[in-house]
């Protein structure tokens, strides 16, 4: 099985005339996805490549049954396309857009936790969800990955994502799902909320986690994976030489007050039970020998 997407998933892409959401969208729907819909008040009615536009989500769900939506809008318009999406129907939503401020992060992410607990939020800043062969929200290259199973991948860097489909298609293991959480302050999904997804599919027989430096989400999945996981997990922690203070490459990925170290990280996940991989490569060569011994 997947987590969180299928082959039977609906997905209204917002954004679909902009011209990446286009890009993107026709992408998706060529590797197999079934993107049903798009949404621009100012275009509803006409079409991109056979698919028709809406003026919102809720008219997409009630013409075609989109249970799913993507986000391509840009930062500033963001809050309001995540409740559109929301309001509209959809259960599972897919922010796409990086520099979403931080406190429109904080409110969305509270509005649906308040008023629609039953939606699942992907990102922002996220390179989205992949099930291989079945589909495909988002900006990842689906021919990097390999079907078939059995390892789940979750990921806070976009590029690792990449890197770890690609590591384990090299060595012929193919992938459930793959998720991208994203690095900003304010993720939708967890590392703990795909853990207990890949702890619960009975398809899913091994996790691979890629974290960075910054916050504590690495450590509290660590805890998490002590105290739930029957299944085995291999990490990669990615910000070994990050000095203290300096940012790197996401909002979130700083280390301050001498927590959210690399280190710190991998010896929290080490304790937990996890095989930790020091750099993108070994973590692949160690998955790929735990599958074998599955």
């Amino acid at each position: 099985m997947s987590i969180f997407v299928d082959e039977n998933t609906k997905v209204v892409y917002q954004g679909l005339t902009g011209s990446q959401g286009k890009f993107y969208g026709l992408l998706n729907r060529e590797y197999g996805t079934n993107v049903v819909a798009g949404t621009n008040p100012k275009k509803a009615g006409e079409d991109v490549e056979g698919i028709p536009i809406y003026a919102d989500v809720a008219d997409a769900v009630k013409a075609t049954g989109a249970n799913a939506s993507c986000i391509f809008i840009p930062a500033p318009g963001v809050k309001a396309a995540v409740l559109d999406a929301a309001e509209g129907g959809v259960e599972f939503i897919v922010v796409i857009t990086e520099g979403v401020p931080a406190h429109d992060e904080a409110w969305f992410f509270n509005r649906l936790r308040r008023d629609y607990p039953h939606v699942q939020l992907l990102g922002p800043n996220c390179p989205g969800i992949i099930s291989p062969g079945k589909c495909n929200i988002g900006i990842t290259a689906g021919h990097i990955a390999q079907a078939g199973g059995p390892v789940g991948i979750v990921s806070r860097s976009g590029t690792l994502t990449y890197q770890a489909l690609y590591e384990l298609k090299q060595k012929g293991v193919g992938v459930t799902t793959c998720v991208g959480i994203g690095g900003d302050p304010v993720p939708g999904t967890s590392f703990i909320d795909c853990l207990e997804r890949f702890e619960a599919d009975p398809e899913t027989k091994a996790v691979m986690m890629i974290g960075e430096i910054g916050g504590s989400a690495e450590e509290e999945a660590a805890a998490f994976i002590g105290a739930n996981m029957s299944k085995p997990v291999v990490s990669y922690i990615a910000g070994v030489t990050a000095p203290p203070g300096k940012k790197m490459g996401h909002a979130g990925a700083i280390i301050s007050g001498g927590k959210g170290t690399a280190d710190a990280k991998m010896d929290a996940l080490r304790a937990a039970g996890a095989q930790v991989g020091l750099n993108p490569t070994e973590a692949g060569e160690l998955m790929a020998k735990v599958v074998a011994s599955l």
